[in-house]
């Protein structure tokens, strides 16, 4: 049995994981602030199914104060997720992602160092590469102009880990996670956005025209890729390496919206606005590193997907 610290852990992508782990049969030790960001019961209905399981134990408080909630512990592993969503309200509130996405995890890498433990698993996010020129976007590429505080964020926290590696011998897997969506999305997010409006029979905004494109990729995918990487670095020494989880089949947000009313069986009623600050235009993911060292194969198609997610959503709105 593996002991492993999660944070963030009934977020939407932490649950997911939490879940999988404990059916393996592991240990998991979860943290979780329940951040106002969305509501609090949407993440207690996340964790449901956990609490219920005797390998599961849960802590509710910010990761920065992971010392006074485990003061003796060891894990073998941590996977960390924890961090302040969303490129939109960074933009405004620029102060609270530093010392959530940076600060607190800056807390959590000290007290790594001072229990003695090494492995690392860190969710980084595909916005790091801004409005990348080149595609589809390969972790070699230069990613030094942010374009939102929240992707600067998740840059500088790829920047700390390295630290803490070369500092206090801590291997560490950053993954690039490109757009994730699925059963349990945040409800701040587009595909449930268009979702939920075009069920409730109530208009859709898009930005732009229609053409700027993301790489859509299931939960599914994501979490086999998380699992690999926390093997991977459990297994090797000494590791540091960043890796895109991605589908590689950037969709257009027109072409997104087409397959939702297809699926949902009834047209949207669009209305159209200028593109807003901290957008990027499209996101694609070169995947052949992580297929190099994580065997990472994504297995769930856009149409599959949207199709689970849309049942879910039906069932729980």
């Amino acid at each position: 049995m593996t002991k492993i610290l999660l944070t963030g852990a009934a977020g939407f992508i932490g649950s997911h994981v939490a879940e999988y782990l404990l059916d393996q049969g592991h240990q998991v030790i979860g943290i979780d602030n329940f951040d106002d960001f969305y509501a609090r019961s949407i993440k207690e209905q996340n964790i449901m199914a956990c609490r219920q399981k005797p390998s599961f134990t849960f802590i509710e408080g910010n990761v920065g104060d992971v010392a006074l909630f485990l003061p003796e512990a060891n894990f073998d592993v941590v996977i960390h997720l924890a961090a302040k969503a969303g490129v939109r309200p960074s933009i405004a509130q620029p102060e609270q992602y530093i010392d959530a996405n940076l600060c607190q995890t800056m807390a959590l890498l000290q007290w790594m160092k001072v229990h003695g433990m090494h492995k690392l698993v860190f969710a980084s996010s595909s916005s790091v590469y801004g409005n990348n020129a080149k595609v589809p976007f390969a972790e070699s590429d230069p990613v030094d102009h942010p374009i939102s505080p929240y992707a600067f964020t998740k840059k500088a926290g790829e920047l700390l880990t390295h630290t803490f590696h070369h500092l206090a011998d801590i291997d560490v897997i950053n993954l690039r996670f490109f757009t994730v969506y699925g059963e349990r999305q945040r409800p701040d997010l587009a595909i449930y956005k268009f979702a939920k409006a075009m069920l409730d029979d109530q208009p859709i905004t898009l930005f732009g025209n229609g053409s700027t494109s993301r790489d859509y990729t299931y939960v599914g995918d994501i979490v086999q890729g998380i699992i690999s990487s926390m093997e991977y670095v459990m297994s090797n020494r000494p590791v540091f390496e960043t890796i895109n989880l991605g589908s590689k089949n950037p969709i257009r947000l027109i072409d997104l919206v087409h397959s939702l009313e297809e699926i949902i069986g009834q047209p949207a009623n669009i209305h159209w606005m200028d593109m807003q600050d901290g957008d990027v235009d499209r996101t694609f993911a070169d995947i052949q590193k992580a297929g190099r060292l994580l065997h990472y194969t994504p297995n769930i198609s856009l149409m599959d997907g949207l199709t689970r997610f849309v049942a879910w959503l039906k069932l729980n709105s």
